[in-house]
């Protein structure tokens, strides 16, 4: 019997700007005793709510199924350990594997030697019990192994959702540094919008957060469009419950009301593949996008404006940022009356230039900034 089996305990891999509100959703997905740890939250589960969690949960981007947990001061015991799982509870040697391992305040100190000597025991224990031996696929393996070393302590972890959860799979192309979605879904959620008003990104890009905004309106689950998950490799899934759970949960989707959702970019490019990527969703194509420059539309009034404007990675010199966040700053004054507008700043520095009054502002970091998400209140 493996960890996960005695004690239906957890582990969700999430931003620690994000463990707030993806620990709250968690909870309302069925999570029980959720907890904050290093790296994420730990949480009890049975399997209907692991199915539904990592199904539907937009903040988390892996799902961690601990399988066996022991001290490990030297990479040797990595090896001896794997040598004594029996691999073919969860794969073949038709299936391919691949581990990604984090090491932190312990004797081991090299996560990719930790790795090596991980993969090296699960190997050779398939040759020792079947002869042949499961093949590595870095990219796209059929199941995600996890190895977390903490303070000579090891868990090797089965990935449960196969793959990082933030590729919901309608992003078929981006603009440059486009915003991860599990970010924007965060974003979406801290405006607490419920579809009364419209809701408007001035400057879409790849369309990130339209598509979220749709996705939280419309009821779709974060993982509509994935193909499959790592927890049909667990050795008790439960297909028919996860069919069930699964159905239940689409049977849930509702329609988009025609303008509800909007937004526009300067760039025609930036439009183009964001109508792509929306219309890969349920009702994507009742979301009105057009190349326009904000600073040329009639704007938003008592609605919702979300935006993430560009900084210094996506663009370039800082005096043209300086005016661009100064429009924008203008745009919400003047034609946005009775608004509310979050707007996402990678770069903070930019906030002062938008010329109006904070209501709140929250740390909200991603793809390495230490960005802040600034709540406006447009009266």
């Amino acid at each position: 019997m493996y960890d996960y089996q005695k004690d239906k305990l957890f582990f969700a891999q999430i931003a620690d700007d994000l463990k707030e509100p993806g620990g709250l959703e968690l909870s309302a997905l069925g999570a029980q005793n959720i907890s904050q740890a290093y790296g994420g939250i730990y949480f009890n589960a049975g399997k209907e709510e692991l199915y539904r969690i990592n199904y539907s949960v937009r903040m988390a981007t892996r799902i961690l199924a601990p399988l066996v947990t022991f001290d490990c001061p030297a990479a040797d015991q990595l090896y001896n350990k794997a040598l004594r799982i029996n691999w073919t509870d969860f794969m073949s040697t038709e299936h391919t594997f691949a581990i990604f391992s984090n090491v932190s305040n312990s004797r081991i100190t090299n996560s990719h030697y930790a790795s090596l000597r991980l993969k090296d025991g699960i190997v050779d224990a398939f040759r020792e019990r079947t002869g042949k031996r499961p093949d590595i696929d870095a990219e796209n393996p059929d199941i995600w192994l996890n190895l977390h070393i903490r303070e000579d302590r090891a868990v090797i972890s089965l990935d449960t959702s196969g793959g990082s959860l933030h590729r919901r799979g309608y992003r078929k192309d981006a603009v440059s540094a486009p915003m991860q979605e599990t970010t924007a879904a965060a974003i979406i959620g801290y405006t607490e919008w419920n579809g009364e008003v419209p809701l408007y990104d001035p400057m879409c890009g790849s369309g990130t957060l339209l598509c979220e905004a749709l996705m939280y309106y419309c009821r779709v689950p974060s993982g509509f469009l994935r193909a499959d998950f790592g927890f049909e490799f667990l050795p008790d899934f439960d297909e028919p419950l996860w069919i069930k759970t699964k159905n239940e949960i689409d049977r849930q989707i509702r329609r988009l009301p025609e303008g509800l959702i909007a937004g526009s970019d300067a760039s025609r490019e930036a439009v183009e593949i964001s109508k792509t990527n929306i219309k890969n969703l349920p009702y994507g194509d009742t979301v009105k996008i057009e190349a326009r420059d904000f600073r040329k539309h009639k704007g938003l009034e008592h609605g919702l404006i979300v935006a993430n404007p560009p900084y210094g990675i996506r663009m370039g010199h800082r005096q043209d940022l300086d005016i661009l966040y100064k429009s924008l700053g203008d745009f919400l004054k003047q034609r946005c009356k009775g608004s509310a507008a979050y707007i996402y700043f990678g770069d903070r520095r930019f906030i002062k230039n938008i010329g109006l009054k904070p209501s709140w502002k929250r740390p909200l970091k991603t793809g390495g900034l230490d960005g802040r998400l600034v709540k406006y209140e447009l009266f």
